[in-house]
C-alpha cells in the first residue's frame, strides 16, 4: 500500500518545520544584554582601577584579576544560561544588577585599602565570595525553575516559611547579640533570615491575593470619590500590620517591619486597583509609627535623631553616624572628590549601612543620581514585566519583588539623607552583606524567569 500524495506533503512539511526549529534564530534580547554587560564590565573595572590609583597610587593587577575577572566570569556564565534556557528574558535586569554589585565591590575595596584589611579579613574579599554564591544560586534558580507558576501551588508553604524565617532570630541559642534581633548564628557563619523571608512572603502574598481578589474588590461604601472596603475585608491588612508591629517590637527591626507592610500594600493595590487600600495603609503606618515612637525607646531615639541630629547631647552619641554621613555627602558636592580621594571611613560602618554616603562623597551628586537612576530602571523593568503578562500570579509576584527593591532603596537612602528616620536595612546590591546579596540575586533570577514566560507564553493565565 503506497502513501497518498497528501500524506507525503504533510510529512515533508513536518520535516521542514523540524529543520527550521534547529536553526539558531538571532536572540535580539540576549545580544542587547551582552552589549550592556560589556559596557557594565568596563565601568566597574574602571572603578576599581580608579580606587587603586586614587588610594595607593599604583595598580594591584592580582586583585583586578580575581575581583573584576571573577565577577565577569560569573555574570557571563549566567548570560550563557539565559541564552540557552530563557532566551526571551528581559535584557536590562542582569546588567543593572551586575553594575550595582560591581560598584559596591569597588567602594568596599576602597575602605579595605584604608584600613589595611587583606585576605579573608577584607570585606571586599568576603563580598566577592558572597557574590559568587549569590550568582550561582541565581543560575540554579534560572535553570531549575522552568515554570515559575509551580510556586503558586505552594502559596501557604511559602507563607509559613516566611513567618518561620522571621521568628528564627528570637529563638534562644540562634539569635546573636546586636542592636536588633535580625541575625542568626549557625556557628560557622551568620545570616539575616529576614532577607529570604521577604521573597517567601512575596510569593505568599501573590498567591493569596490571586485567591482572594474577588472578595477584596467587592462593592463597599462610596465616599470622597473612592470605594472603601467593608470592615470585614480589613482582616488581612490588619493581620499584616500586626505582624509588622510585632517585628518592630520583638526584634527591634524597624526597617523589615516597614518593608513587609509596604510590600503587601503595593501588591494589594495592584490586585484590587483600589486607592482606598493605599490610604488605609498609610494611616496604619502613621498610627504604628506614632505608637512605636511613644512606647519603644529605640524607635523614639531614631525619631529624635531624625528631627534634631545636631543636638549637642546626641551629636557625639546616637546621631554621630547620621551627622558624619551628611557631612560626607556635603563634602562630595556636585562631582565628588574622586574614587579613592575622599574620607568615607570617618563614618561608622561605611561599607554597609552607610555605603550610599560613601559613594556620594567620592562620586558626588551626579554619581549618586546615576545610581538612583539604575534602581529606577531596574524597578520599572520589573513592574513592566508584571504588567505585560496576563498571568495574575506572575503580575503580582513581579510587582511585589520589584517594589521590594524600590522600597529598600527609599528607606535606606531616605534614612541617610534625613528624609525619613533611619532604619536597619541595607542598600540592595551595593552594601556589604551576604544575606542581602543572595536574596537580591534570587529576585533577579525570578524576574528573568517571569519575563521570559511573559514573552514566550503570554496566553497562559492563572486566577
Amino acid at each position: 500500500m503506497t502513501a497518498s500524495p497528501t500524506t507525503d506533503a504533510v510529512a515533508a512539511d513536518t520535516a521542514v518545520i523540524r529543520a527550521l526549529r534547529r536553526i539558531r534564530v538571532p536572540q535580539t534580547q540576549r545580544n542587547r544584554e551582552l552589549g550592556l554587560l560589556i559596557f557594565t564590565i568596563i565601568i566597574y573595572t574602571s572603578a576599581v582601577v580608579l580606587v587603586q590609583l586614587g588610594a595607593v597610587g599604583e595598580l594591584d593587577v592580582g586583585f583586578l584579576i580575581y575581583c573584576c575577572g571573577g565577577l565577569t566570569v560569573l555574570v557571563v556564565a549566567m548570560h550563557i544560561v539565559l541564552r540557552l534556557r530563557a532566551r526571551d528574558a528581559d535584557p536590562f535586569v542582569l546588567p543593572i544588577a551586575t553594575l550595582l554589585t560591581g560598584i559596591g565591590l569597588a567602594m568596599i575595596y576602597r575602605l579595605d585599602l584604608h584600613w589595611n584589611r587583606n585576605g579573608w579579613e577584607g570585606y571586599s574579599t568576603r563580598q566577592l565570595a558572597w557574590a559568587a554564591i549569590a550568582i550561582v544560586l541565581a543560575i540554579a534558580v534560572t535553570m531549575l525553575l522552568r515554570n515559575y507558576r509551580v510556586l503558586f501551588r505552594y502559596t501557604y508553604i511559602f507563607g509559613f516559611a516566611g513567618m518561620g524565617l522571621l521568628i528564627l532570630p528570637i529563638i534562644p541559642g540562634l539569635g546573636t547579640d546586636a542592636n536588633a534581633d535580625v541575625w542568626v548564628s549557625l556557628g560557622f557563619f551568620t545570616f539575616q533570615p529576614g532577607e529570604l523571608a521577604k521573597i517567601s512572603l512575596a510569593i505568599f502574598f501573590a498567591g493569596y491575593l490571586v485567591r482572594t481578589r474577588e472578595s477584596l474588590t467587592s462593592v463597599g461604601t462610596r465616599f470622597l470619590g473612592m470605594t472603601w472596603p467593608r470592615a470585614r475585608e480589613l482582616g488581612p491588612l490588619l493581620v499584616i500590620w500586626g505582624i509588622s508591629l510585632g517585628i518592630i517590637v520583638l526584634q527591634r527591626d524597624l526597617g523589615t517591619g516597614m518593608l513587609i507592610f509596604g510590600m503587601f500594600i503595593a501588591m494589594l493595590y495592584v490586585a484590587t486597583g483600589k486607592t482606598s487600600w493605599v490610604l488605609i495603609g498609610v494611616v496604619l503606618v502613621v498610627v504604628g509609627g506614632f505608637l512605636a515612637s511613644r512606647v519603644l525607646p529605640y524607635v523614639q531615639s531614631r525619631f529624635t535623631n531624625w528631627l534634631d541630629p545636631f543636638n549637642p547631647d546626641t551629636i557625639n552619641g546616637s546621631s554621630f553616624q547620621l551627622v558624619n554621613g551628611l557631612f560626607g555627602l556635603a563634602q562630595g558636592g556636585l562631582v565628588g572628590t574622586g574614587l579613592g580621594q575622599g574620607r568615607p571611613w570617618l563614618t561608622p560602618v561605611a561599607e554597609s549601612d552607610y555605603i550610599f554616603p560613601s559613594l556620594g562623597e567620592e562620586l558626588g551628586l551626579i554619581g549618586v543620581f546615576a545610581i538612583l537612576c539604575l534602581y529606577m530602571v531596574f524597578t520599572s523593568r520589573g513592574i513592566r514585566i508584571g504588567l505585560a503578562g496576563q498571568d495574575d500570579f506572575g503580575k503580582l509576584l513581579a510587582t511585589g519583588l520589584s517594589f521590594t527593591i524600590a522600597m529598600q532603596v527609599f528607606i535606606m537612602v531616605g534614612g541617610v539623607t534625613r528624609l525619613i528616620p533611619l532604619t536597619g536595612l541595607t542598600t540592595p546590591f551595593l552594601a556589604a552583606g551576604g544575606s542581602s546579596l543572595v536574596a537580591n540575586w534570587i529576585i533577579v533570577a525570578l524576574l528573568l524567569r517571569i519575563s521570559d514566560a511573559v514573552r514566550s507564553r503570554p496566553r497562559v493565565v492563572i486566577g
